[in-house]
């Protein structure tokens, strides 16, 4: 298979998953490129996303290591099948790729489910409101820069328009209703924005007030996206540096309890929306 250069963090995701399958029944890279008819770079290159793999040879693998998971071995194949350009392709050059990955793994999830604290959810911010956040950036972003920013967000709102967008829950602390990027007129519109996003059927939300005191991971926003089988679920979350994914099923299990710990400290949805109406009469 030809070299892919560079690979996505979903690429690499699905070579992840080869190397965990090939290591849960003890297998060595040289033992499976026995059993595989292959060499010992194929495996080495499948599993560091050095190169591609077909979704046959996927099959042939999983089936030479035994996996038993017929749903988990259906959804790694369909992630080989994917080829083509993606709209996110063309910030290729001019975005972190990072920012990429994650329009990548919301295209791809069968849910969402978000944590925020300090800022509106990514897919459900304004334009104002996204100049209002990059206008903080350090160092500063140049205009045709934050241009690019504030388009490639607005894009990935439009996971949120398809015939059968990912059903999402986001948790959203009080604080995030109170910073006032961009200013007041520009919070009030993001407010307005968030309870005309909240009609559709597939959004919910739910706002953790002050008085709910504290919570797990209350220094850090998470997503977290559902895959169509639970091993391939993805935690993203923002560094310092920039994002980063975790999949290891330690993290999984973990961030599932922060984000149901912290939904139990949240107000129902419809307490929720009138708590949001009467931050916006606040402004």
């Amino acid at each position: 298979m030809p070299v892919r250069k560079p690979s996505t963090e979903r690429q690499r995701r699905l070579g992840v998953e080869l190397r965990r399958m090939r290591e849960h029944i003890g297998m060595s890279i040289n033992e499976a490129a026995t059993v595989h008819r292959t060499d010992r770079t194929t495996v080495s290159n499948t599993e560091s996303a050095r190169s591609g793999v077909s979704s046959d040879r996927v099959r042939v693998w999983a089936a030479n290591y035994r996996c038993p998971d017929a749903g988990y071995v259906d959804a790694l194949a369909e992630m080989a099948r994917e080829r083509g350009a993606n709209w996110w392709d063309e910030y290729r050059e001019s975005l972190p790729a990072g920012l990429l990955d994650i329009a990548e793994m919301e295209h791809h999830a069968a849910a969402l489910r978000s944590a925020q604290i300090m800022h509106m959810p990514g897919v459900l911010q304004t334009p104002d409101y996204m100049r209002g956040i990059f206008a903080e950036a350090v160092p500063t972003m140049d205009p045709a820069d934050l241009d690019r920013h504030v388009e490639f967000r607005v894009r990935r709102a439009e996971v949120l328009d398809r015939p059968e967008p990912p059903p999402c829950e986001f948790l959203i602390h009080e604080t995030a209703l109170r910073m006032s990027f961009g200013g007041r007129k520009v919070l009030r519109e993001q407010l307005d924005h968030l309870l005309e996003q909240t009609e559709r059927p597939d959004i919910v939300v739910r706002v953790v007030p002050f008085s709910a005191g504290g919570f797990a991971n209350a220094g850090s926003s998470t997503l977290y996206a559902c895959g169509p089988v639970p091993q391939l679920d993805t935690v993203q979350i923002d560094v310092p540096t920039g994002v980063t994914f975790l999949h290891a099923e330690t993290y999984l299990v973990n961030y599932r309890a922060v984000l149901d710990r912290m939904r139990a400290r949240a107000l129902e949805p419809a307490t929720s929306l009138d708590f949001v109406r009467q931050a916006a009469m606040e402004i």
